[in-house]
């Protein structure tokens, strides 16, 4: 951590009107959907495990199915985090193993281009696969993919398209992870996984920081002030961050933006289908609004 001696009094959550929020939220989005079962990935990491409490308390363990889906280089400890959490929410629990599926992917790529995936991109091949794996459970169960993605990940593009980055809604997504990591404590999340190094765990030894180059505290910080204080470089440099920081930061952040966008259509007709339009509604149903005043 560079700098610990920078305060910022915003990153502070009221984790009761947190949970009170979030609680609603996710009730709210399934009785939009019209759905009343949630489906997500439960690593053991802080995220998934938040998510976990989170999502037991709104709807119920019934309504609830946890999916732990390792490869063969996921960390015993993580799947044992993620075992005991299951027995502490009582929650409904499949284990799948990716390691077959990822496998044929490597020997394919390796067939088609003559290279085998490097890290980066073999992470990206778990990601996926494990969303495929359930999307299809929520298409088995009626129910949605509920995503584990924070804000800090979001900002910075920390995090595989059509992978993790896939979901029907993210609860977590305007949460900072040092936020994250203070609501869970609310939660009574065990301490041993609110204070483990963030990891992907697609490789022995990932961590989260280490692939980012930086610290989440730190980058926490920076961010709140740039993203929501709306603080200019100079208003930065003047609070402490190093210059070579906050560059880096910001490009990541713009380089990575189009992951929190839709993809983009060509517009051709007079209506797209993005939200610039309105439903139709038959000549017979505008009558009767309008005549019972509505």
């Amino acid at each position: 951590m560079l700098y610990p001696s920078i305060a910022v009094p915003g990153l502070e959550i009221d984790a009761q009107s947190v949970h009170e929020t979030l609680i609603e939220f996710v009730k709210t989005q399934m009785l939009k959907a019209g759905r009343n079962k949630a489906v997500f990935g439960l690593s053991g990491g802080l995220d998934s495990v938040v998510l976990a409490f989170l999502l037991t308390e709104a709807l119920g363990s019934d309504n609830v199915l946890a999916a732990v889906l390792p490869y063969h280089t996921t960390c015993s400890k993580s799947l044992q985090d993620a075992k005991n959490v299951r027995d502490i929410l009582g929650l409904q629990c499949v284990t799948m193993d990716i390691t077959p599926m990822v496998n044929e992917c490597q020997r394919t790529l390796l067939a088609a281009t003559g290279k085998e995936p490097d890290n980066v991109r073999l992470g990206n091949i778990m990601a996926r696969q494990r969303m495929m794996l359930l999307y299809d459970l929520s298409a088995a169960i009626g129910g949605l993919v509920i995503g584990t993605s924070n804000k800090t990940e979001l900002l910075l593009g920390y995090g595989t398209l059509h992978g993790d980055l896939a979901f029907a809604f993210d609860p977590l997504g305007d949460l900072y992870k040092t936020q994250v990591r203070s609501y869970a404590r609310y939660l009574g999340v065990p301490e041993n996984i609110v204070v483990k190094p963030p990891s992907a765990d697609f490789w022995v030894g990932q961590t989260d920081e280490a692939d980012l180059g930086f610290t989440y505290d730190d980058l926490d910080k920076l961010l709140y002030l740039m993203v929501d204080g709306r603080r200019s470089k100079q208003e930065l440099l003047k609070i402490g961050f190093d210059r070579g920081f906050i560059d880096a930061v910001k490009a990541r952040v713009r380089r990575n933006k189009f992951k929190a966008k839709m993809p983009v259509i060509a517009g051709l007709q007079k209506r797209g289908i993005g939200g610039d339009y309105r439903y139709w509604r038959s000549t017979t149903s505008q009558k009767s609004r309008v005549q019972s005043g509505l």
